[in-house]
């Protein structure tokens, strides 16, 4: 007969305890990071050295996707790490590109260019603070209103495609653009698709590392053209998706206005005539 003794042994649950503090730390460390990346792309724009200072709101832009997916796998989310990682988005993509972008070819237009990137730093604030108030309801494919990152990624990839600079104030309208037009889409009503529709979650996980490495593979062969690329076709896309949009609202406004009416004919009486309800209009 075999006799089974159970010791109570109070360590495991100690590190099961730390174990789980340590998760839930995890995401903060990674907002942190992400906080750090816009840090430093500030100190190295105001250096002048712009090819070091672009790629590092690259790096921020995967700290910030992977903190908020690392939150969901653990079951960390909270309330505080939403509202500090939407700080932290102001900083790494907010007012890290907007000093970038000054720095690079704004500064030669003097106060317009200093307006400008004011007006960016503003439209990313107010960009992430609707998102927390619309985040919750909607449908989650779309994002009304350009996200904050992609926003960034227009402008830092501009910067690390040609990073020597604009110095004159015929070159600095670039920048104008560059810096105005993402800043009025990040506050426009137009939607664009939700990261989570390129880059799925749950059982088909095994696509987005198709797509990681997809990607990943491309970056390594030319990384300033796939990069730049990457960040102007998904501006596009929103744009291209609202035309879309309206002219099939247009085209199926025709077809509802030239669709025939069916009604009872003159000779019969209109007692006698069907209900105009059973036969409704084709669509």
């Amino acid at each position: 007969m075999t006799t089974v003794i159970s010791v109570f042994d109070p360590q495991p649950s100690k590190r099961s305890r730390r174990f789980q503090r340590g998760v839930y730390l995890l995401p903060s460390l990674m907002t942190v990071a992400n906080m750090a990346c816009g840090w430093a792309c500030v100190v190295y724009a105001m250096r002048g050295d712009f090819g070091t200072a672009a790629p590092l709101i690259g790096f921020a832009m995967v700290l910030d996707m992977f903190d908020g997916r690392i939150a969901r796998l653990t079951g960390s989310t909270s309330d505080f790490g939403g509202e500090f990682d939407s700080f932290a988005d102001v900083i790494s993509f907010g007012v890290a590109p907007a000093t970038l972008v000054y720095a690079w070819g704004l500064e030669p237009l003097g106060r317009l260019g200093w307006a400008a990137g004011f007006l960016y730093v503003t439209a990313t604030a107010m960009r992430l603070a609707r998102f927390n108030l619309q985040g919750k309801g909607g449908d989650k494919r779309y994002f009304v209103g350009l996200p904050s990152p992609p926003a960034a990624g227009v402008l830092v990839s501009t910067v690390f495609w040609y990073p020597a600079g604009l110095n004159t104030t015929s070159e600095a309208i670039v920048a104008l653009f560059v810096v105005l037009i993402p800043a009025a889409l990040m506050v426009s009503p137009i939607r664009f698709r939700s990261i989570r529709t390129i880059v799925p979650e749950g059982r088909r996980s095994f696509q987005s590392l198709f797509v990681i490495a997809t990607v990943i593979s491309g970056i390594t062969i030319h990384p300033q053209g796939v990069l730049l690329a990457m960040a102007y076709t998904y501006v596009t896309s929103g744009l291209v998706g609202l035309v879309l949009t309206r002219i099939r609202r247009r085209s199926a406004a025709q077809d509802s206005d030239t669709s025939p009416s069916v009604s009872a004919p003159d000779d019969v009486p209109k007692d006698l005539a069907p209900p105009t309800s059973e036969f409704p209009a084709a669509r």
